[in-house]
C-alpha cells in the first residue's frame, strides 16, 4: 500500500504551484439567473394575481371562473383559484428561488393546460394566438430547475438547491402529471 502511494504520487514540480485563482462570491451566471427568475418569476406571479385577485387589470376570480367553465374547467371558479394560485405562487417560488423545482412544476403545469386548451389550436405563434409564450414559460421553468436557481435564491441553503437531472425529472413529471389529471377532470 506505501509503495503504491509513493508510486502514484505526481513528480514535485521546479516550479513553483500558482495561487489558486479566487472564486468570486457572485458570478455573472448568478446574476444572470437571478435575472431571469425575477424576470419570469415576477411576471407569473402578477399573472396569477389578475386572475385571483384582479390586480393589475385583472379580471378576479369570479370573472375568471366564468371564463375557465366555458373551457370545460368545472367548477370554474375552484379550477381558476388553482392556475391563479399555482401562477401566483409558483411564479414568487421562482422569483425568490424558493422550493426551485416545486415553483418550476406549478409553472410547467399550468402552460401544458392553457397549451391544450386555450393555445393549442392556434398554432406555435403568439400572433396567431399559439403556444409561443406557454412553451417559452415552461422550458425557462423546467430549465431553471434543471441548473438550480443560483447562489443568489433561498434554496442555497438546501439539497435542491443545486439543481441538476432529479429537479428537473421532478418538475416536469410532477407538471405533467398536475396537468393530465385537471385535463382528465
Amino acid at each position: 500500500m506505501l509503495i503504491m502511494r509513493t508510486l502514484n504520487r505526481p513528480a514535485p514540480s521546479a516550479e513553483p504551484s500558482a495561487p489558486a485563482a479566487a472564486v468570486p462570491v457572485v458570478t455573472a451566471a448568478d446574476c444572470g439567473l437571478l435575472l431571469i427568475r425575477l424576470t419570469f418569476g415576477l411576471l407569473m406571479a402578477a399573472h396569477g394575481a389578475q386572475k385571483v385577485f384582479g390586480l393589475f387589470g385583472g379580471d378576479g376570480l369570479t370573472a375568471t371562473g366564468k371564463g375557465f367553465a366555458a373551457l370545460g374547467y368545472h367548477p370554474g371558479k375552484l379550477f381558476a383559484a388553482i392556475g391563479g394560485l399555482s401562477e401566483l405562487l409558483g411564479g414568487l417560488g421562482l422569483a425568490l428561488g424558493l422550493l426551485t423545482p416545486l415553483a418550476a412544476a406549478a409553472l410547467i403545469g399550468v402552460m401544458i393546460n392553457a397549451m391544450a386548451t386555450v393555445t393549442g389550436a392556434h398554432g406555435l405563434w403568439e400572433t396567431d394566438g399559439g403556444v409561443e409564450y406557454s412553451v417559452c414559460i415552461a422550458v425557462v421553468a423546467l430549465a431553471v430547475a434543471a441548473i438550480g436557481p443560483g447562489r443568489l435564491a433561498v434554496d442555497r441553503f438546501f439539497r435542491w438547491g443545486a439543481g441538476g437531472w432529479g429537479e428537473a425529472a421532478f418538475a416536469l413529471g410532477l407538471g405533467g402529471i398536475a396537468a393530465a389529471i385537471t385535463l382528465s377532470l
